[in-house]
C-alpha cells in the first residue's frame, strides 16, 4: 500500500474531524458547540530512505519516523568523491 511502513506495518487510520464554534466556558463563554463531524485519515509520517540491507546491498524503502529514530535500519553511507593520492599531488 502507499501509506505503509515497511518495517512496523504502520498504516493510515480513520478518525473524525470535529468542527466547533463558540467560546470555551473557562474563557468566559457559554461553551463550544459541535457544528459538524466529517471522516478523515491519519497518515503515518513516512520518509523515503536509502538503507543498507543485511546482505550488503543498498535499497530505498518507505519507513515511518518512529522506526527511523529507533534505529531499526542502517542508513546507506554515501561514497566520498574521488580524491587523488597524496603522492600524485606532490609530483605536480
Amino acid at each position: 500500500m502507499a501509506y505503509t511502513c515497511e518495517f512496523c506495518d504502520k498504516r493510515a487510520s480513520r478518525g473524525n474531524q470535529v468542527e466547533t464554534r463558540g467560546k470555551a466556558k473557562y474563557l468566559g463563554g457559554v461553551g463550544t458547540k459541535i457544528t459538524g463531524i466529517t471522516r478523515r485519515q491519519f497518515k503515518p509520517n513516512l520518509q523515503s530512505v536509502k538503507i543498507t540491507t543485511p546482505n550488503g546491498t543498498n535499497t530505498t524503502v518507505r519507513i515511518c519516523t518512529r522506526c527511523l529514530k529507533a534505529g531499526m535500519v542502517r542508513k546507506a553511507v554515501k561514497q566520498a568523491p574521488f580524491k587523488l593520492p597524496v603522492a600524485a599531488k606532490a609530483a605536480k
